[in-house]
């Protein structure tokens, strides 16, 4: 591998698995408080957020597993495909309702128009919103004012294709805070100190994936909210290619 390459383009699988380590010591110590708590006070309501945590815990790695594969070329399942932007954001809302429930965030869904199938890998797309959503999820009753948190899994069009992403009241995600983190990841507790108090890296995970899809993750507005997304290219302009 070109030395240049992996140290600006390429993101070392050693330091995206320090950055989950680090991540994984908050799921894993809330999981033993709730357990603790649940036994003593036999409340079903703390088992299930156990059980929510640990979901939540096991998609991350899941998707570092996805990512190392999409970037290896090691599954013949991952192949690019016709892909609704609208069914991967309608699945990983699905998935994150409950997570979100935990940190009182509100999800909602903002699919902005009626839009063409873009290609890509499905199941790389999905992980990589999941864990975009998953790091904003646990940041943002620390960022945000007040006690209405809300997050938007959402899609618009701008003049290169489909931009898919998630978004939030958090003014210091901004593309200087990105660069920064993607130099500090795997080397500081919190690289992306402007934005989470956390590791996160659900955020680099999906920054993987992505790479691994050809794609450029990068700081996005969508109706005054900040986020992170992607842009994705359409079936019809990949065929004019």
């Amino acid at each position: 591998m070109d030395p240049a390459r992996q140290t600006k383009d390429y993101i070392l699988p050693h330091q995206l698995l320090l950055s989950i380590a680090e991540q994984m010591k908050l799921p894993l110590l809330q999981i033993v408080r709730q357990a603790e708590l649940a036994r003593l006070n036999n409340d079903l309501v703390g088992v299930n957020d156990i059980r929510t945590l640990a979901d939540n815990a096991l998609q991350l790695i899941d998707a570092y597993s996805l990512s190392l594969q999409l970037n290896n070329n090691l599954s013949f399942q991952l192949a690019p495909q016709s892909t609704s932007i609208a069914s991967v954001l309608y699945d990983a809302n699905r998935q994150l309702e409950a997570f979100a429930k935990m940190y009182n965030v509100q999800l909602e869904l903002n699919i902005g128009g009626r839009f063409e199938p873009v290609l890509a890998h499905k199941q790389g797309l999905e992980s990589a919103i999941i864990g975009l959503a998953s790091a904003f999820i646990e940041t943002l009753p620390a960022q945000s004012s007040g006690s209405n948190f809300k997050l938007q899994l959402a899609t618009h069009r701008c003049r290169y294709g489909i931009v898919a992403g998630v978004y939030a009241d958090i003014p210091g995600l901004r593309s200087e805070a990105l660069r920064r983190g993607r130099k500090l990841y795997g080397r500081s507790r919190q690289p992306l100190v402007d934005v989470s108090h956390t590791s996160g890296a659900g955020i680099f995970v999906a920054d993987a994936i992505f790479k691994a899809m050809k794609l450029k993750m990068h700081a996005s507005r969508h109706r005054h909210l900040y986020g992170l997304g992607v842009v994705l290219k359409t079936s019809s302009q990949l065929s004019l290619v």
